[in-house]
């Protein structure tokens, strides 16, 4: 075979592929070499935390800051269309309608606009300037100045804040639908995926560019507002103002306001002091909420500024039969959605505890002719979960919450950030006090360890800020019923606690996102759902993270006709239930009857079958057979690899360690693996040295060699397999004993004989029976 046909992909790469897009023109400052795009999947093995394998492309082609093409490369000695499927797939990730493939002696291109290919030789990749005009003609782009708004580079005064791959496809998309003439545009981004830096750079591009001149952003919450001004829209501080006071001043450009200071009150409508042609573009921030809904009061503002360009930011957009953002907004232009977010690296993973209380699932009836504490004769019904804190309070019921939440703050450290939902806001405060009651040697201290934050108690929203503030310790566990549903920006929180019923895929998805933000600088990298209600059901809604179908029957979709002519009026809606009177009881047993524990799967979904069963499944998947998996793990220079291969895959040893009782703790990785998958009995790591010294293994070795190879039996006894692979080990006990690591390794005739014998000793311990 010639040397050329013997070269690897990288020298491919070096001598033919990089060349020739020099060659057709291609700066170097325009072709991003192993572009990584994604930070690599969390994975969480008990609470040790890896990073899946990040998503790279060999090349990505660029022009100014608009991706054109994704080239994947092969080593010379494979065909050239090899890599097409992967280029393709990428692409499609990024938006970058042209992908390539190449050997080094030609290459095979994709047009994702024309959907057609062909071959082209290493010496005629097209150049910067066709695939442009290409890109531009594929998009509908003829406007001059329109192109030159998608080519302005994106704000970034210290060049460490580049927007993320589906930031920049967000902003791109929409600036080109404003340069088409789109007057109404919907963005959906998963909760802390960067909505409002997204919206940060869109706006910096308008202005800049001068498409638009005054801009108005709209939220409902006075935090939404504060954080978006401090933070991404910091840069804009000298020409930006918050509506206060209901009082507007016209010599800003860019103008943040709540819903309510632009409404007024009793009809006022401030908003009317600006001209309906003031502003060139609104931000409707969280338009799920009030801006959703068509005959809103809120919705006025909207209407007035009708001539502005809209464009909607929301996590979760709202489909209801009286409620749509797409009847408005349209369809989104983009969705980057929570599974993505987690599956890219971007978003934390979760843990799901899911805990079954006895009363909830039974229900409770009082004996006939019982008082509640407050001396109110209580029905003789049977109330369950649904009643439970909204119609009846057990107190045991709150205390048993409390007590669990406590256990769980214990184990996973007491300072760890947490938000409990309750049904309402009377409900919030029993559980703070019940919480206060079960942590007093932490709160006699720091009576701010627990909190409410709850929209009537100003006392508790001033300490919001603190809360979500990572510096800060106290407030550490804050209990709320709407409050903190959406928008509370909480980078380190670590437990999420539902206790409330919730049956709007919409508002469970809001409050998971007070979750999912990464804060590895805090040790935030996942966070945990306690969940007393089963709202967790609703992960499993085929629309949780699906395409949302408008179903809207409002103005803009009205009711069919009917044949003679008319329409049928709806009926109108009913009037809403008398609110029932609450009772109060105590004294009633009240027990946890178990636990679950899901995990995210290696698909981006709970796990619904067991831990074992799951694992068993994907193990096979890599090793079909018992042999297969023994070769691989007794050849492996580091068995750790292939751990952590299988927990990429949805293998978790820990959580199934745990569950498999004490004496688990006593098994090898390698035995654990061989029991769940192939139905083996397992050995323990000190039955498996025993067999080795049985063997007579270690006699073929010099005294001194033979001391050695007992002491890193005894540590493999003691702390696994991974005890034998590190070499740093030898600076430690006992084998300082015998002298230096160097000294150690002489013993066996350098190094490499040494790292021999220790394979030798792996293979005896897994071969030992």
């Amino acid at each position: 075979m010639s040397i050329v046909q013997e070269l690897s992909e990288e020298d491919t790469k070096y001598r033919y592929i990089t060349p020739a897009l020099e060659k057709s023109g291609w700066l170097k400052n325009d072709i991003r070499m192993e572009y990584f795009f994604t930070e690599g999947r969390i994975i969480v093995h008990d609470k040790k935390v890896t990073r899946g394998e990040r998503k790279r492309a060999d090349y990505l082609l660029f022009k100014n800051n608009i991706p054109l093409a994704i080239v994947e490369a092969k080593k010379y000695s494979e065909t050239v269309d090899v890599e097409l499927q992967q280029a393709m797939n990428y692409a499609q990730i990024l938006k970058v309608p042209f992908a390539y493939s190449s050997n080094g002696k030609g290459f095979i291109e994709h047009d994702f606009f024309t959907g057609a290919e062909r071959a082209l030789s290493i010496d005629n990749f097209p150049t910067q300037d066709e695939l442009w005009q290409r890109y531009l003609a594929g998009n509908s782009l003829t406007n001059k100045s329109a192109t030159a708004i998608l080519q302005l580079d994106y704000y970034d005064p210290f060049e460490n804040r580049k927007p993320r791959y589906y930031q920049r496809i967000a902003i791109n998309k929409a600036v080109e639908a404003v340069t088409k003439g789109q007057r109404r545009i919907l963005l959906v981004m998963a909760t802390g995926t960067g909505k409002t830096f997204t919206a940060f750079q869109i706006v910096w591009k308008l202005l800049k560019s001068k498409t638009v001149s005054r801009v108005l952003y709209l939220a409902d919450r006075n935090i939404l507002i504060d954080q978006t001004m401090t933070q991404d829209f910091k840069p804009f501080k000298k020409i930006m103002c918050k509506v206060e006071n209901k009082n507007l001043n016209s010599a800003y450009e860019i103008f943040f306001s709540l819903y309510q200071q632009l409404m007024g009150d009793d009809g006022a409508e401030p908003f009317r002091q600006f001209k309906p042609e003031f502003f060139d573009l609104i931000i409707v921030d969280e338009c799920h909420r009030g801006s959703a809904k068509a005959d809103s009061e809120w919705r006025k503002i909207l209407d007035y500024f009708n001539a502005a360009i809209h464009i909607g930011l929301t996590a979760t957009p709202k489909e209801t039969t009286d409620v749509s953002n797409q009847s408005y907004f349209g369809e989104p232009i983009y969705t980057y959605n929570l599974r993505q977010g987690i599956e890219d690296g971007f978003l934390a993973p979760y843990k799901v505890i899911r805990i079954n209380i006895d009363k909830d699932l039974e229900g409770w009836r009082p004996a006939r002719g019982m008082k509640d504490l407050n001396g109110v004769p209580i029905p003789d019904e049977i109330f369950s979960q649904p009643d439970f804190d909204k119609v009846l309070v057990i107190e045991e019921r709150t205390k048993l919450v409390a007590r669990r939440v406590t256990k769980w703050l214990k184990a996973n450290g007491r300072y760890s950030k947490t938000i409990i939902f309750c049904v309402d806001i009377e409900h919030a405060e029993r559980m703070r006090r019940a919480l206060i009651n079960e942590n007093a040697d932490i709160v006699k201290d720091h009576s701010n360890y627990i909190m409410k934050i709850t929209g009537d108690d100003d006392a508790g929203k001033k300490y919001l800020d603190y809360f979500i503030d990572p510096i800060e310790k106290f407030p550490t566990v804050a209990t709320t019923s709407e409050l903190m549903t959406t928008g509370v920006d909480c980078k380190t929180c670590k437990l999420i606690v539902i206790d409330k019923i919730i049956n709007s895929p919409i508002i469970f998805k809001q409050i998971i996102g007070r979750g999912t933000r990464l804060f590895p600088d805090f040790d935030k990298n996942y966070f945990t759902i306690m969940d007393f209600r089963n709202a967790t059901r609703l992960f499993f809604d085929p629309d949780f993270d699906g395409t949302p179908i408008i179903i809207y029957e409002g103005e803009d979709n009205p009711p069919p006709a009917v044949d003679d002519g008319e329409t049928i009026d709806p009926p109108p809606p009913p009037p809403p239930p008398t609110p029932r009177q609450k009772y109060y009881v105590n004294g009633v047993e009240v027990n946890i009857v178990n636990e679950i524990v899901q995990y995210i799967g290696n698909d981006g979904k709970l796990i619904t079958e067991s831990l074992t069963a799951y694992s068993r499944k994907n193990i096979l998947k890599r090793y079909a057979t018992l042999d297969n998996f023994i070769i691989d793990w007794a050849g492996a220079d580091k068995t750790a690899a292939i751990i952590d291969e299988l927990t990429a895959q949805g293998v978790f040893l820990e959580e199934l360690r745990k569950s498999s009782g004490k004496s688990a703790e006593m098994f090898d990785d390698f035995d654990l693996i061989l029991h769940v998958a192939y139905d083996k009995k397992p050995l323990t790591r000190r039955e498996r040295a025993a067999n080795v010294k049985k063997r007579g293994y270690l006699y073929k070795y010099s005294d001194a060699c033979q001391k050695v190879l007992s002491a890193l039996l005894e540590k493999y006894q003691d702390g696994g397999i991974s005890e034998l692979e590190n070499l740093q080990v030898l600076r430690n006990a006992p084998f300082s004993n015998f002298g230096s690591p160097a000294t150690i390794v002489k013993l066996f005739g350098g190094k490499s004989e040494y790292l021999k014998a220790v394979k030798q000793l792996k293979k005896f311990i897994y071969e030992a029976a």
